[in-house]
C-alpha cells in the first residue's frame, strides 16, 4: 500500500465518524406563497472536510470549506406570469477558508468574507415558448461543462482537480518550494460566474442550448471578458441506462493580447441495475493546455439509511504551465448517503505528479480529505 496513503487513513477514519456522529438532523427550508401564485424559498449547505496534505518532504492538515461544493445560503423568489415566470436567485459562498486556498505558506483566516463571495444575483425569465433570459452575477453557458457525472461522488471528486488542493505547491527533488502550484497545474478549463447576460433555449428531444456574454464585476483590477456557447444533453429514457453530456466553447479575454479559446467537453453514463457509471471529460485551449479526464464509479444500497458510491479517476494533462510539461492524477473516493438527514460523508485520496523539460525534478505530492455536507 501505498505509505502517504496509509498514513492518512487512521486520521480520516477518525474525522469521517466524527463528522457523520455531529451532523445535525436537515432542517428544508419552506416555501412561502403569496396570493398571485408567487414563491419564496431558501435553501444552503454546510461543507466542512479534513484535508491532509503530503508534498513529499512535509505534511500540512487543517480544517476547510470543501471547495468543490463550498458552504453558501440562498433564496428563490418565483412569480407566474401565464405560462411564463419571473425569477431572482441570491447565493453566496459564507466565506469559510477554502480547500483550493490553503498552501505550505500558511492557511487563509477561518472566516473571510467579501464581494467575490457572491455566487449569483440572477434575475431570469422563463418562457414556455422562447426559453430563459438571464441577467446578473450567475452561471456563464459554460459553466459546469467539464462536468458530466452520474457516479454519486462529485461532492468530493470531479474533473476540477485543484479543488482539492489547488494552492499546494510541488516540491523539487531537492527539498525546496517549486513555483508550479497543484492549481495551475491541473486545470479543467470549465466555465464560471460573471456578470453576464444569457439565454438558454428550450428543451428539445433532450437538448439544451446556451450562450453568454459575461464581464468580471467583483474583482478589483480584472479587466476579464468572456463570451460561450454550450449544448448539453440529458436522457433518463434508455432502458436500464441514463447519460447525460456537454460540449462548449469559451472565448475569454483578461486584457489586450491575453484572448483565449477553450473547447470543453464532458460524457457520463450509468447502468442503473447494476449501479455502474462511467465518465469522461477534455479540454483544448488554443494556446497550450489540454487535458483528459476518465471516471469509474459503483453505487449500491447496502444500508437502510442511503446510497454508498465508490469511484476512481485518472487525470492526465500537458502544457498547462509550461510547453512541454506533464500533469498526472488518479483518485478514489467513497461516499456515503443518509437521506433522512439530508446529509452525505465522504472521504477521498488523490495522488499527484508533475514534471517539465527543465533541469528541475519534482515530487510527487498527496492529498486526503474526509468531511459531510449537510443540505437544507
Amino acid at each position: 500500500m501505498n505509505t502517504r496513503f496509509a498514513s492518512h487513513l487512521g486520521v480520516t477514519a477518525l474525522v469521517s465518524g466524527l463528522f457523520a456522529g455531529l451532523a445535525a438532523p436537515a432542517v428544508a427550508g419552506p416555501t412561502y406563497e403569496n396570493n398571485s401564485g408567487g414563491t419564496f424559498r431558501y435553501y444552503g449547505q454546510f461543507n466542512p472536510s479534513f484535508q491532509s496534505f503530503d508534498d513529499g518532504g512535509d505534511d500540512f492538515s487543517t480544517l476547510v470549506d470543501n471547495a468543490n461544493s463550498n458552504s453558501r445560503i440562498g433564496f428563490w423568489l418565483e412569480q407566474p406570469f401565464g405560462e411564463n415566470t419571473l425569477r431572482f436567485n441570491f447565493e453566496t459562498a459564507l466565506g469559510l477558508r477554502s480547500s483550493d486556498g490553503v498552501d505550505q505558506n500558511g492557511r487563509p483566516q477561518n472566516i473571510s468574507w467579501d464581494r467575490t463571495r457572491i455566487r449569483k444575483v440572477d434575475l431570469q425569465y422563463a418562457t414556455a415558448r422562447y426559453g430563459t433570459f438571464s441577467f446578473g452575477q450567475g452561471s456563464m453557458a459554460s459553466d459546469g461543462l467539464a462536468e458530466s457525472d452520474l457516479s454519486g461522488t462529485g461532492v468530493i471528486q470531479t474533473s476540477s482537480i485543484a479543488d482539492s488542493a489547488g494552492g499546494f505547491l510541488f516540491r523539487t527533488s531537492t527539498g525546496t518550494l517549486s513555483g508550479v502550484s497543484i492549481g495551475s497545474a491541473f486545470r479543467s478549463l470549465d466555465g464560471g460566474r460573471l456578470g453576464r447576460v444569457r439565454y438558454d433555449t428550450p428543451e428539445f428531444s433532450g437538448f439544451t442550448v446556451s450562450a453568454s456574454y459575461g464581464e468580471e464585476i467583483l474583482r478589483s483590477n480584472s479587466d476579464r471578458e468572456a463570451y460561450d456557447v454550450a449544448v448539453r444533453y440529458t436522457n433518463d429514457d434508455l432502458g436500464d441506462f441514463t447519460i447525460n453530456g456537454a460540449l462548449g466553447a469559451v472565448w475569454n479575454e483578461n486584457g489586450p493580447g491575453t484572448k483565449t479559446r477553450d473547447i470543453v467537453a464532458s460524457f457520463a453514463a450509468l447502468h442503473e441495475p447494476s449501479g455502474v457509471s462511467f465518465a469522461v471529460a477534455g479540454g483544448d485551449r488554443d494556446t497550450g493546455g489540454e487535458y483528459a479526464f476518465a471516471k469509474l464509479g459503483y453505487t449500491a444500497n447496502f444500508l437502510s439509511v442511503g446510497a454508498t458510491s465508490f469511484a476512481i479517476d485518472y487525470y492526465d494533462g500537458s502544457d498547462m504551465v509550461t510547453s512541454g510539461d506533464s500533469a498526472e492524477s488518479w483518485g478514489i473516493a467513497a461516499v456515503q448517503n443518509f437521506d433522512n438527514l439530508n446529509l452525505e460523508t465522504y472521504v477521498a485520496y488523490r495522488d499527484y505528479s508533475y514534471s517539465d523539460t527543465s533541469a528541475t525534478s519534482y515530487q510527487d505530492s498527496s492529498s486526503v480529505m474526509a468531511g459531510a455536507r449537510w443540505k437544507f
